[in-house]
């Protein structure tokens, strides 16, 4: 019979912190991860364009959680438990060296996810953490004291269970019929589809620092803006689709956003130009690039205010300063809809909150079930806070299982 203490479902990040730290506490523990397909870590592998963004260099919980919109106020006690800076030693502690980039991500110092996959597989053998693959999960019932697990490979036993599966449909059918309430999952990380003359022919540009709102919402972003083959994407717009997954989605991914690419006001834009069509009157308004701007986008807002490129700062008229003047300070872009941000798919939904004890990770509805990652209803924006939120979760709900 497969019987085991501790039984992960889902060799994923969170399944195997948990598995490892569950064996590490406990060495008298049988630990098994049961992951359905043929090989586990499959996310970890292409996350962070496959360099694998361990964490991020935020140090503060009451600040870190902000980056989370939804998980952030159940977050906060599980932070103090095990944050940042536990993530970094814990990996540190096993040879993993990392590096803190400019934008405050963690990486390996390799800059290869392979690093990370390597330390999981190398402390699951150390500590004897039995790994079925091609073990997907078709039923969980409670036998007796144990938990009954039926796979696609058998049907598995164990005290204390733990579901790390991610956004798993399936998994979540499981779990409503042994009484969870399961939110509805939509997109959370996405970029924008744009089809608009201001930004085509120029994928790759970047406006580094921009504010972007959704037109008729509270939903309002800030901070780098990438230019792509589709539409937008990069920070400003990924905190927007994670802040507005379910709204965006009950708009059917089609709306408005108004950007305002130099971060001033309207009136204040309208003064500058005006002393500038004074500075700079002899030259042509799209060879004096203001503003920090790309060269080659203040050049498409500048033809998209309908000045041509032989105009000189001294023939603009009131008209074509107002239309600059809007163009650079509140332009409105047409969404079409989304496209995947590269190979990660973060989702909103999952597990509700209220049905779990935060303090271990546990279901309140049954004793020694625990949950951790993204099958809960947690997710965040991208620079590492989703892979945060899976170690503290698995962290802590390893240390109540190992105890149980």
């Amino acid at each position: 019979m497969n019987t085991y203490d501790i039984i992960i479902v889902g060799g994923g990040a969170a399944g195997f912190f948990a598995a490892i730290n569950c064996a590490q506490q406990n060495s008298k523990l049988k630990v098994a991860i049961l992951e359905r397909g043929k090989q586990g870590l499959q996310k970890v592998k292409v996350s962070g364009g496959g360099r694998c963004n361990v964490t991020h260099a935020e140090f503060v919980p009451s600040e870190l959680i902000r980056n989370y919109p939804r998980g952030e106020k159940e977050l906060l006690g599980p932070f103090h438990q095990f944050m940042t800076g536990d993530t970094i030693a814990w990996f540190e502690e096993r040879g993993v060296t990392l590096k803190i980039e400019d934008d405050g991500r963690i990486f390996p110092i390799t800059d290869s996810s392979q690093t990370i996959i390597d330390c999981f597989l190398k402390e699951a053998r150390t500590y004897n953490v039995n790994i079925h693959y091609n073990h997907a999960l078709k039923g969980i019932s409670k036998s007796n004291e144990h938990w009954k697990l039926e796979t696609t490979q058998g049907d598995f036993f164990a005290k204390s269970v733990m579901i790390s599966t991610g956004s798993n449909p399936k998994v979540w059918k499981l779990l409503e019929q042994l009484g969870h309430t399961i939110s509805k999952p939509v997109p959370s990380l996405f970029t924008f589809d744009i089809d608009d003359e201001r930004i085509a022919g120029i994928p790759g540009v970047v406006a580094s620092n921009v504010e972007v709102k959704v037109v008729n919402s509270n939903l309002y972003s800030e901070g780098p803006l990438l230019i792509t083959h589709v539409g937008m994407s990069a920070p400003a717009i990924l905190k927007l689709s994670a802040f507005g997954a379910i709204e965006l989605a009950q708009r059917n991914y089609k709306f408005q956003i108004e950007i305002n690419f130099i971060k001033q006001s309207y009136n204040d834009c309208m003064n500058q130009l005006k002393d500038l069509k004074q500075n700079f009157a002899k030259k042509t308004v799209v060879k004096v690039t203001l503003y920090e701007l790309p060269k080659r986008l203040w050049q498409k807002l500048v033809l998209a205010s309908n000045i041509t490129t032989e105009t000189r700062w001294a023939d603009l008229n009131k008209m074509q300063i107002e239309r600059l003047a809007s163009q650079l300070t509140k332009a409105i872009f047409d969404v079409k809809g989304k496209s995947t941000f590269k190979e990660e798919f973060v989702t909103a939904g999952g597990i509700s909150l209220k049905e779990v004890n935060f303090k271990a990770f546990e279901s309140k509805l049954h004793k020694n079930m625990y949950f951790a990652g993204e099958v809960l209803n947690i997710d965040a924006v991208t620079g590492g806070f989703n892979f945060q939120n899976a170690w503290s979760g698995a962290y802590i709900a390893a240390k109540a299982m190992s105890r149980s």
